[in-house]
């Protein structure tokens, strides 16, 4: 148990080479948590844009070690909408079936963020549950990253800028700075969609300071193929599919938002 919590302690201290031999000592004993150092270096991987290994470890999960969160996550990233959300509805249907309150919000969270890069329609009614699954838990994080999701589903109109600077101010306020990079990656669809290629650039450079010690250095990719950038040096991200697959995915749901607004205007 003291190796796992250590191991976790460096985790969140981004002391990422430390908590995965933490992990995997964990994990190699077969103890009761086994599962949960598994699952630590499954996200570990994904972190570090590692998705294959994090794809792999997947099956060797199950409920305890939260596979179809897992699963969503590394398919939102690839721009994969549709099976992201049926990784997340099987999450929280599974939770649903344990009982699990706070899981259950936590998928839903997942959910909308997954389903607002693509049908900010639907978005919004999956917004709509998951604060009502959120009221009364103890999830500052999750109530966060759905104020994230409002901004993706509203990119491209309003005063999405003006709000995620308040939103900014409210992570620093929750202690919450990981959520930074969720507020960058929605203003680089923002600015993706509304082509405004100075934002743009400014907001990539806050990624990647955001981002350099490892953790979520896909964001500041993913920030590029939404603007059919090129990158500026070769990525050390590993896709679970070719790069040109995920570019291809990201830019096709930022010209299928532009193409909704134009529809509408």
């Amino acid at each position: 148990m003291a190796l796992y919590y250590r191991a976790k302690a460096h985790k969140d201290l981004s002391q990422n080479d430390a908590a995965r031999t933490g992990m995997q000592q964990v994990a190699d004993t077969g103890g009761r948590l086994a599962v949960k150092a598994r699952r630590a270096l499954a996200n570990l991987a994904r972190l570090a844009g590692d998705f294959p290994t994090a794809l792999a470890a997947v099956p060797t999960l199950g409920w305890k070690g939260r596979h179809h969160r897992v699963l969503g996550d590394i398919h939102w990233s690839h721009a994969d909408t549709a099976a992201a959300i049926n990784a997340f509805e099987a999450g929280r249907a599974e939770a649903e079936q344990h009982g699990a309150t706070g899981e259950r919000a936590m998928m839903q969270v997942r959910l909308a963020l997954a389903v607002s890069f693509a049908d900010p329609d639907r978005a919004a009614d999956e917004l709509t549950l998951a604060h009502q699954f959120l009221e009364g838990l103890d999830q500052r994080s999750n109530t966060l990253l759905a104020q994230v999701v409002a901004l993706i589903k509203d990119a491209g109109t309003g005063d999405v800028t003006t709000r995620a600077e308040s939103l900014r101010t409210d992570i620093e306020t929750a202690g919450l700075p990981f959520l930074h990079r969720f507020v960058e990656l929605a203003l680089a669809f923002h600015h993706a969609v509304c082509g405004e290629d100075q934002d743009l650039a400014a907001t990539i450079g806050r990624l990647r300071a955001l981002t350099a010690t490892g953790d979520f250095a896909y964001f500041a990719d993913i920030a590029h193929f939404m603007a059919g950038l090129a990158l500026p040096e070769p990525s050390m991200i590993r896709w679970t599919r070719s790069e040109d697959a995920v570019r291809a995915a990201w830019r096709g749901l930022v010209q299928t938002r532009q193409e909704r607004l134009l529809a509408g205007s």
